[in-house]
């Protein structure tokens, strides 16, 4: 381990500014959508024309998420600096920042080796980098993040500050998607178990700046029946199915592998390396085998963390067992969030897709970290082999996705899909 250690800060930055330019390459040669165009125009309308929406994009089955915050991150930079890049920089800068708050929460309680290997299977992982496009779940990783590293600061003190953010994070993801009663789920367990101590005044003023801030979303909601949206479905379906919750238990299980979206292991048309129909079949059929061999086999190894870490936890799940140490206490936000993931997926109309779980994707990687804690002690060299072959392999994934996928093409170009949109539209700044 001493190689690592020794060379710890330049494999850090090295690592954080490869994932930049992964980032950049992504967000490049992403493939505008309706997803996108919802929040560019808002954003477009709120910087151009000082009409800033009140609510955010649609969402499937239960319409438009609340607040301005949606309009905000797209039509705030643009205020600054008016080109397609300064929301798409911002968003980086954002994801950039919820690898900071939980690096800083990993360095608490891992060894250097573990943490370099968060880095990696974080910052580099195609499950974060393959979202790196305008759309609302790329934003939840920031507030995920958040609430970790404020309640990590929670666990042994009352604070005003880290109570009032811990808050605003949930608040904040309730502007971007429907899935941020998992965070508000996970902070109701954190404060049965007592794993941390809040300051009440800190979480009656973000939560009046939380409430006040969706006084528009309320007016415009009364006012505007588009903002709703019938559907056949029905509160609880996921509890009366089953399936919905089962399949939000593999998603968790998934994120802690390489068993990637299907988005970016089936959609691959490797036209870009051959225009022979058969040969581009034989690539196809050899990239999909190789990633779903792979990937089923490390779900095997995250079925297996998680059973370790679940036989770690439950002597300590009810309030008033002692808790061993920080390992522990991440192993049961950990589990916290499991069961955040069960209760929504139970309680939800529509069966999840791996977006609407996303925001506990940093989460899913904390039983392997502390399973990698005992692995980098037993066998410290295949340990950092290990590493080296997880940053090949994700290195390789990530520039055919960015290049060939579902969401992105070489074919496009970000900048001038956004400004065929402004001119479709007639979105062109007052004189």
């Amino acid at each position: 381990m001493h190689l690592i250690e020794k060379h710890a800060v330049a494999i850090r930055w090295l690592t954080i500014g490869l994932g930049l330019c992964f980032a950049v390459m992504y967000a490049n040669q992403q493939i505008l959508t309706g997803d996108q165009t919802q929040m560019l125009e808002k954003g477009y309308l709120g910087a151009y024309h000082q009409t800033w929406a009140a609510f955010g994009n649609a969402a499937s089955a239960v319409g438009n998420v609340p607040g301005s915050l949606s309009a905000f991150v797209i039509g705030g930079p643009l205020l600054i600096w008016d080109s397609p890049w300064s929301p798409m920089l911002f968003l980086i800068l954002l994801r950039l920042c919820s690898f900071l708050l939980l690096d800083a929460v990993i360095q608490k309680i891992f060894s250097p080796p573990v943490r370099m290997l968060f880095a990696i299977i974080y910052w580099l992982n195609p499950w974060l980098l393959y979202d790196s496009l305008l759309y609302n779940p790329s934003y939840l990783c920031f507030f995920a993040a958040l609430h970790l590293w404020s309640a990590f600061k929670l666990r042994e003190h009352a604070s005003f500050i880290y109570s009032f953010l811990h808050i605003l994070a949930i608040g904040g993801a309730m502007q971007f998607h429907y899935s941020w009663p998992i965070l508000a789920v996970i902070s109701c367990y954190l404060l049965y178990r007592r794993m941390a101590r809040p300051s009440w005044s800190g979480v009656a003023v973000a939560s009046v700046v939380i409430l006040a801030s969706l006084i528009p979303y309320c007016l415009e909601y009364i006012n505007n029946d588009s903002l709703s949206r019938e559907s056949d479905r029905y509160f609880g379906y996921g509890a009366v199915h089953v399936y919905p919750v089962l399949k939000a238990i593999f998603y968790w299980l998934r994120y802690g592998s390489t068993l990637f979206s299907n988005r970016l292991i089936t959609d691959v048309s490797f036209d870009w390396i051959t225009s022979i129909s058969w040969l581009k079949m034989i690539f196809q059929y050899c990239w999909q085998a190789l990633l779903f061999i792979i990937g089923m086999i490390t779900v095997v190894l995250s079925v297996n963390v998680n059973m370790r870490a679940w036989k770690t936890i439950k002597p300590a799940i009810k309030r008033g067992s002692p808790i061993a140490d920080n390992k522990q206490w991440m192993l049961l936000y950990a589990g916290a969030a499991v069961l955040a993931i069960v209760i929504n997926a139970m309680l939800s109309p529509i069966t999840f897709s791996y977006w609407h779980l996303i925001l506990t994707f940093p989460f899913a990687l904390f039983p392997l970290l502390v399973a990698a804690e005992a692995w980098q002690e037993e066998l410290p060299n295949r340990f950092i082999k290990g590493m080296g072959v997880i940053t090949v392999f994700f290195i390789a994934v990530n520039l055919v996705a960015a290049h060939d996928s579902d969401k992105y093409s070489y074919k496009v170009d970000y900048v001038e899909q956004v400004t065929h949109y402004l001119n479709e539209k007639g979105l062109q700044r007052e004189q």
